[in-house]
């Protein structure tokens, strides 16, 4: 039977790097807190960062298809996010581009003409 101490020092070590990892972060927040103590062209970069991290999350599943690059008509992901894409342009709304979005994509997942 395993003693206990390996399974204790698993979750010891899972404590300190959750606190380490909890402090680094808590001292970027505590740093910028003051956003009249970030330089001007430090606070215009941060602005893109939002959109940075979300082009990184979600191209890859637009332009992927099975670990390859696909641009293409046959890329119904990526169809369906040109049309989301379109709709969130001209209306803004996120609610309408979701809805186009999925219409769009079930339909040319389904085989329905769209």
């Amino acid at each position: 039977m395993a003693s206990p101490a390996p399974a204790l020092g698993v979750w010891a070590l899972a404590a300190v790097v959750g606190l380490v990892t909890l402090a680094f972060r808590l001292s970027f927040v505590e740093a910028f807190a003051n956003a009249e103590g970030v330089p001007p062209n430090v606070r215009a970069a941060l602005r893109y960062v939002p959109p940075a991290v979300l082009a990184a999350l979600v191209l890859p599943a637009f332009l992927l298809v099975d670990g390859s690059l696909a641009v293409g008509p046959g890329n119904d992901r990526l169809l369906a996010g040109g049309v989301a894409a379109l709709v969130a342009w001209r209306t803004g709304s996120v609610l309408g581009t979701l809805v186009v979005g999925m219409v769009v994509l079930y339909l040319l997942r389904s085989g329905l003409p769209v």
